[in-house]
């Protein structure tokens, strides 16, 4: 197979959907030799953060020298996003010699994220990983990375999210994401809901698991000055630099800490040196990233009402600006309405787009929505367009912010990238780009 080819095949594994269940891909991984027993792992999941604390994460042990591979989704402008080592991403004959090998493996149907995951298991041997960082697709509990026995599994936080798999309440919710503790294992959270702590607590019980909380086990410390200060449970570090935008990433940070702590036994110790290191070269795009400035263009994948909640906190506080031009855009399975009441209000102006996705909510749908929190709401339906427009509205004290999608925040950093490179057409995209099961 050539590239395009690899990528137009595991496009095909779509029709396939949302499947959740271990029994095929454990099959696979069978057949395949198992790679996934070929180095430890930590294991990410959670609503909000989990792909910021696992780049944190990888960052810190690779700067401690560790040779880390890294697995995370979606991508948001090159699929070889997913499947990094030591921050490099897999080459494009690394991603058609995994495809075809996997392929050869493969008996019984399985799903886009099976396949992915397969490969990237297949790449962290085949490369001899010191250790691997995987995020969570969906769940927890029957998602395809946890075929894994982690050193410790990170549970960033819970919120109500896709209902339709994981349940209708915090509880459901929370032990689905919990199905990644595991017997005599680690589990590290920054959840704080009562009902969500009670949850992990009782199956850390019932699994003779530890767990630890930041907010309790572990703290951090906000100096005036920006840095801050990590008090953990056997040790402490002071005045660091969190590498990301926003005072939740914090938290994020924290949890990264706390768990390169927790395996610092486990022959994967990272010392002072390497924490800052790590901390500073840490970077996980499309999180309140800043594209251009004068006017400044933020962009954030904020995707469901806890990451607009903390979008929000961050415009308010941490992006001055005279006037805000928010470029809009949502799949519609998600919570659109609760989204639009928290961030629709700030701006003073509102430009309803579509992401790229057949998921993705109509703009002209949405419009009466928005026309209740805000006086100024336009539709422009392509994303470029949409963007040129909000860059011709911006004088140079204004923010310009695009959110609600990681699909939009992908397709509006490939159409900046057109526009500051001089290029008046919008690309060509590469089969099978975007084509996988994604969840934001």
């Amino acid at each position: 197979m050539t590239y395009r080819e690899s990528l137009a095949y595991l496009k095909s594994l779509n029709p396939l959907g949302i499947r959740l269940g271990l029994d095929p891909v454990r099959s696979l991984l069978e057949r395949l030799g198992n790679p996934q027993e070929s180095c430890p792992a930590v294991l990410i999941a959670g609503t909000n953060g989990k792909g910021s604390v696992a780049a944190m994460t990888a960052s810190l042990l690779t700067a401690a020298g560790f040779r880390t591979g890294l697995y995370t989704s979606p991508d948001l402008i090159d699929f070889r996003e997913r499947i990094r080592i030591d921050g490099r991403m897999i080459r494009r004959e690394e991603i058609v010699a995994g495809a075809e090998a996997v392929k050869r493996g493969v008996r019984e149907t399985v799903s886009y994220f099976e396949f992915l995951t397969a490969m990237a298991f297949l790449h962290f041997q085949r490369k001899k990983a010191d250790i691997a960082v995987l995020e969570v697709g969906l769940g927890g509990r029957l998602d395809a990375t946890n075929v894994v026995i982690p050193l410790v599994s990170v549970i960033t936080n819970i919120s109500l999210e896709h209902r339709e798999y994981l349940g209708n309440t915090l509880e459901q919710i929370a032990r689905e994401k919990g199905g990644i503790i595991k017997e005599g294992g680690i589990c590290l959270t920054a959840a704080r809901q009562k009902p969500v702590i009670e949850t992990l607590e009782g199956i850390c019980r019932e699994r003779g698991a530890s767990l630890y909380r930041v907010g309790k086990e572990i703290r951090t410390i906000v100096h005036r000055d920006g840095t801050f200060s990590y008090l953990g449970i056997g040790r402490s570090r002071e005045r660091l630099v969190c590498p990301l935008m926003g005072r939740h990433q914090i938290s994020n940070a924290a949890l990264a800490l706390g768990a390169v702590e927790l395996i610092g036994d486990a022959r994967f110790r990272v010392d002072d040196a390497a924490v800052s290191k790590g901390l500073k070269q840490a970077q996980w795009e499309g999180r309140l990233e800043i594209l251009q400035r004068s006017p400044m263009l933020l962009v954030d994948g904020a995707h469901n009402p806890a990451g607009v909640a903390a979008l929000r906190r961050a415009l308010q506080n941490d992006f001055p600006h005279r006037r805000l031009i928010l470029v809009f855009g949502v799949l519609g399975d998600k919570d659109y309405r609760t989204m639009a009441r928290r961030l629709f209000p700030l701006a003073d102006r509102v430009i309803l787009t579509r992401p790229h996705s057949e998921r993705a909510l109509p703009p002209d749908s949405l419009r009466p929505l928005a026309a209740k929190f805000n006086r100024a709401v336009e539709v422009v339906e392509d994303p470029g367009n949409a963007l040129r427009r909000a860059l011709s509205l911006a004088g140079k004290e204004d923010l310009v912010c695009a959110a609600g999608s990681l699909y939009l925040v992908g397709e509006i950093k490939r159409r900046h990238r057109m526009i500051r490179g001089g290029k008046t057409g919008f690309g060509v995209r590469e089969p099978g780009d975007r084509g996988g099961v994604e969840r934001c």
